[in-house]
């Protein structure tokens, strides 16, 4: 979802692209990623690859600590041979969920869960082998062809599904038109280090998003049920609070990005009238 989102803004701009799947590029896999980048020498690598599947990967150590770990660190050995930055996506997860507020680049990381385990651990794996590394760490991710839960609930009860959402977990929601529009701004600022990037907002929980989300495409926001976490009995550990605030870009001149209200109006729009409003 990012990667393709990130690939036509730049497009769009008129950069000049070379973007790849996992089928066309392991980013586990240093002698692929080094020849293609050889070939390629992009000025910037944006890493918008992982393995998002947060109960998935904790029976699943060896993929996890591929795709989240051992990844980012081949990517970074690679730019840094041709010298190119690199800025890599990472997680509101790296935190343990128990700060009231928001967490910031100040607070000590305590990730719960394998996925998490395996981002952050990406994170420091790229930063230890490129200085020219740029972390992103964002969550809540919603937009265009995404396959999760904050992405799919339109068109999921526009089909008349029962929706289950979880009101005790709380993050910052992040649209990937904003989202690629600022990694793009973090390219041109080129000053490494740590970044958290999400729509402006005090933050939301997954039921109270829903219902907003609902609500803007004309549709019953009483068609979702609150559910707690606990309930739903899950393998891997989640946050109940991953909120995140950057301390860094408004030093660096970055405005915040849209309120997520407003962002979820504009994704809202995006979508195809039959699955945007209720007929």
């Amino acid at each position: 979802m990012v990667g393709r989102a990130q690939a036509a803004f730049c497009i769009a701009r008129g950069d000049e692209v070379a973007a790849y799947d996992h089928r066309a590029l392991d980013i586990a896999n240093a002698s692929q990623v080094n020849e293609i980048l050889e070939r390629d020498r992009p000025q910037v690598v944006f890493n918008c690859a992982a393995w998002t599947d947060v109960d998935g990967c904790e029976s699943d150590l060896a993929r996890a600590n591929s795709a989240n770990a051992l990844g980012p660190e081949v990517l970074a050995q690679a730019c840094r041979k041709i010298g190119s930055l690199l800025i890599t996506i990472s997680t509101d997860y790296v935190f343990d969920g128990t700060k009231e507020g928001f967490y910031t680049q100040r607070d000590q990381p305590n990730p719960q869960s394998v996925y998490a385990q395996t981002k952050l651990e990406g994170e420091r794996r790229a930063q230890n082998s490129w200085a020219r590394t740029i972390v992103v760490r964002t969550g809540y991710i919603f937009g265009k062809g995404g396959n999760n839960f904050l992405s799919t609930l339109i068109s999921r009860a526009q089909s008349g599904e029962r929706l289950n959402a979880i009101n005790d977990m709380f993050g910052t929601p992040t649209y990937t038109e904003d989202l690629v529009k600022r990694l793009a701004e973090l390219a041109q600022l080129d000053l490494p280090g740590i970044y958290h990037v999400t729509n402006d907002g005090p933050g939301v929980s997954f039921a109270d998003f829903a219902q907003a989300a609902l609500t803007e495409a004309r549709l019953d926001p009483a068609s979702v049920t609150l559910v707690s976490i606990d309930s739903l009995h899950r393998p891997a550990p989640r946050p109940r609070n991953s909120r995140l605030k950057c301390i860094l870009s408004p030093a660096f001149g970055l405005d915040p990005l849209p309120d997520w209200k407003q962002a979820l109006g504009a994704f809202v729009k995006s979508l195809p009238k039959e699955a945007a409003i209720a007929s």
